[in-house]
């Protein structure tokens, strides 16, 4: 026991004396966190800018009750009917600075112009205005409409991307613990003869191993704790369900996971570059292509198929299932098992690379 907490003091010292490590293992995925948390805000629509060129029948005869639930989705600024005001109205919807630009045409006609080089900016102002003309064409026939669509969303109305930000990007800061902490603190230790020494001492290896363990534990539990600590503050606004705590096992398996990951590739690296190379090459893709940064079902099939190959995928909607979606064991068991033994059958494989030193 004394060896063990002897290893694990040195190695916690070495990791936190290591400014390089703290800020890619911790501080860096806190900033993803901060930065997408306080982009994505609101799910909200975004509201669509449309300059009115002179008297438009449809739009000027809007009740104050239809113009005002209106604001949050469309904004009008009426200008002049000339053709010079026209021509400068065109021209701000092609620098982009106005969503599109609407006049009286022929007879009852209303004429939208928009521009192609936001598909989405389009879509929405050409939905928002053909929603107008369609409620005045009802209102002059005097007829109520034969069918009322009635939506409203399965999750609970103050779900913000925050719920689905936070699982994701807490699974990718635990992937980059377990892979660069082991990795790079085992050829780092080899280099540096450290292995070797304790290859000869009478430090049993389950008390090197232990102590190393013991460190990503530590690491990733507080990564779990700041993670939430900050999602749930005010101004971004993480609810967490009544069965979050299931994230920490969660936790658990996946730094297991990625630490075997990590002890493969530095039991093959022979630096700290490669190391820090291979690392980069296995954790990057795979924390796009999992899914920890935007969801996965507007991508190509192909892109979704590798994902179900990947741990950080299922370690990434386990967290969120528990988290934020209010699952319980049922969500949490199968990705746990298959965390586990997906540790163990690449730390087989990373044992017959092990060495204790270079030579």
């Amino acid at each position: 026991m004394k060896s063990f907490l002897s290893l694990s003091r040195a190695m916690a010292l070495g990791l936190l004396r290591d400014r390089a490590a703290v800020f890619f293992m911790l501080i860096f995925p806190l900033m993803f966190l901060a930065m997408f948390g306080a982009l994505f805000d609101s799910d909200s629509t975004p509201r669509a800018e449309v300059v009115q060129i002179g008297n438009v029948k449809v739009f000027d005869a809007m009740p104050d009750s239809q113009r005002s639930a209106l604001r949050g989705v469309l904004k009008i600024e009426k200008t002049g009917g000339s053709a010079a005001a026209r021509r400068d109205a065109l021209a701000q919807v092609r620098k982009g600075d106005v969503d599109a630009a609407v006049f009286q045409g022929d007879g009852k006609a209303v004429e939208l112009r928009y521009s192609a080089a936001d598909s989405a900016s389009a879509g929405n102002v050409r939905a928002v205005v053909n929603s107008v003309l369609q409620q005045a064409n009802q209102a002059a026939t005097g007829q109520p409409p034969a069918y009322r669509l009635a939506t409203k969303q399965v999750e609970d109305e103050s779900v913000k991307p925050i719920q689905f930000l936070t699982p994701g990007l807490l699974s990718w800061a635990v992937a980059m613990g377990g892979v660069f902490g082991s990795a790079l603190n085992l050829v780092s230790w080899r280099k540096k003869r450290i292995l070797r020494r304790l290859w000869l001492s009478p430090v049993t290896a389950g008390s090197v191993v232990g102590a190393r363990v013991g460190v990503n534990l530590a690491l990733a539990f507080a990564q779990t704790a700041i993670f939430i600590g900050l999602a749930t503050l005010p101004m971004y606004g993480l609810r967490l369900t009544g069965h979050w705590w299931l994230s920490l096992p969660l936790v658990a398996c996946g730094t297991l996971a990625f630490m075997s990951m990590g002890l493969l590739i530095g039991s093959w690296a022979k630096t700290e570059e490669a190391a820090n190379g291979l690392a980069q090459l296995i954790v990057l893709p795979m924390a796009f292509l999992s899914g920890s940064f935007f969801p996965l079902e507007i991508a190509p099939a192909w892109v979704r198929t590798v994902s179900d190959f990947l741990p950080l995928t299922h370690l990434a909607e386990a967290m969120q299932s528990v988290m934020t979606r209010g699952e319980s064991w049922g969500a949490a068991l199968p990705v746990m098992g298959g965390l586990l033994l997906f540790a163990a059958v690449v730390t087989l494989i990373a044992s017959r690379f092990f060495r204790w030193d270079d030579a």
